[in-house]
């Protein structure tokens, strides 16, 4: 019996052996994809933080239906979004698309669908062969802004759908995103390595994890650069500086971004998270609604993403009191006002911010 057995081992070996030689030989396509994921870490998961259910009352709900059906009214014949100069520009079709995705509605599929896939197609549509998600000619604050959340948007719905054809816009996106990072670990306004600051970065860092999390490969050399600029961007108050150059923790919306970069580099714990989380809680008194070019939904936009994945007090106290002054300054018509891009950007980042406790976006998910 030992021989016997010996033999089907050795016949077994010999068989893996063969088996092994003819894979490497199969084109890459046919062999399973990395497992690695680079040094992402797991997203936090868990139940939601406690009450928040409650935090969305029948005003919340209101309020972001009649925003949900302002934005709707909003959407250009081509699909996309914006007014103005800002008519067509792919950051803000993009938020109005990852707003609409908030609510529980997904490319073709809920009460939103419809609007979603003409946003996706449109966004796709202005996928250059290279992976370059922008529309020539558009204002911007800068393309890499642009093709951020561009590429934000198309990880979401890939995550959502498995559509073949969005993955191979998306691939490219990535892959853009990849080959355009700086020495620093950072990225900039054009899709090249030559410098970096942190509005950018963020903006990169948070679509690759959301493409990591809709099954794609990043590697762990960009991450851990990543996390290493973001780092040293950070001063000894918590906050954060624009670039490495220097400079003063300023600007609110700066060290929210700089807080969810880490977290969405998978950095949760660190002193550094901690930190900027007591800067952001401290600071929030000078970022008022209204004030002309403070940029403040971009910073309210970050900081609820922030808060809400620390979870606890932070989430606690921070969510009812950005909800209720978003209830309050939204105009009877259904939008938010911003007067430094548009109001569909506005109404886009207000309703997000009000729905993060849906839990239905992927990059948002606990």
């Amino acid at each position: 019996m030992k021989a016997g057995a010996g033999g089907v081992l050795a016949i077994a070996a010999a068989g893996l052996a063969v088996f092994s030689s003819i894979l490497a030989l199969l084109p890459a396509a046919a062999q399973e994809p990395p497992k690695s994921v680079g040094r992402f870490g797991e997203g936090r998961r868990g139940d939601v933080p406690e009450g928040t259910a409650e935090m969305m009352t029948d005003e919340t709900d209101r309020a972001i239906q009649s925003g949900l059906a302002w934005l709707a009214r909003k959407q250009n014949n081509d699909g996309s979004f914006g007014s103005g100069t800002y008519r067509g520009n792919i950051a803000v079709s993009s938020l109005a698309g990852l707003a609409f995705m908030a609510s529980g509605s997904s490319p073709g599929r809920g009460p939103h669908g419809a609007p979603i896939d003409r946003a996706l197609a449109y966004v796709m549509d202005n996928t250059s062969p290279s992976g370059f998600i922008t529309v020539p000619g558009s204002s911007t604050h800068g393309p890499m802004y642009s093709h951020g959340f561009g590429t934000l948007f198309l990880a979401e719905a890939y995550g959502m759908t498995h559509r073949p054809e969005i993955r191979e816009k998306l691939r490219k996106a990535v892959q853009l995103i990849l080959d355009t990072q700086n020495n620093e670990g950072g990225w900039r306004y054009q899709p090249i390595k030559h410098d970096a600051d942190l509005s950018v970065t963020i903006c990169q860092i948070n679509a690759l994890r959301a493409a990591r999390n809709a099954g794609l490969y990043v590697p762990k050399d960009t991450v851990d650069a990543c996390i290493r600029y973001v780092k040293q961007s950070q001063n000894p108050d918590g906050g954060f500086r624009y670039m490495l150059s220097g400079g003063p923790s300023s600007e609110f919306p700066r060290s929210a971004a700089g807080v969810v970069a880490l977290q969405s580099a998978g950095d949760y714990d660190s002193k550094e998270v901690r930190e900027g989380i007591a800067y952001l809680r401290h600071s929030n008194q000078g970022l008022r609604f209204g004030r002309r070019n403070n940029h403040y939904f971009y910073g309210q936009y970050y900081a609820a993403q922030a808060m809400w994945i620390q979870g606890g007090d932070a989430w606690a106290q921070w969510y009812p009191n950005v909800r209720d002054e978003l209830q309050e300054r939204q105009s009877p018509s259904g939008y938010w006002p911003d007067s430094s891009v548009c109001s569909e950007y506005g109404t886009a980042m207000a309703l997000i911010v009000l729905q993060i406790p849906n839990n239905y976006l992927p990059i948002f998910q606990r």
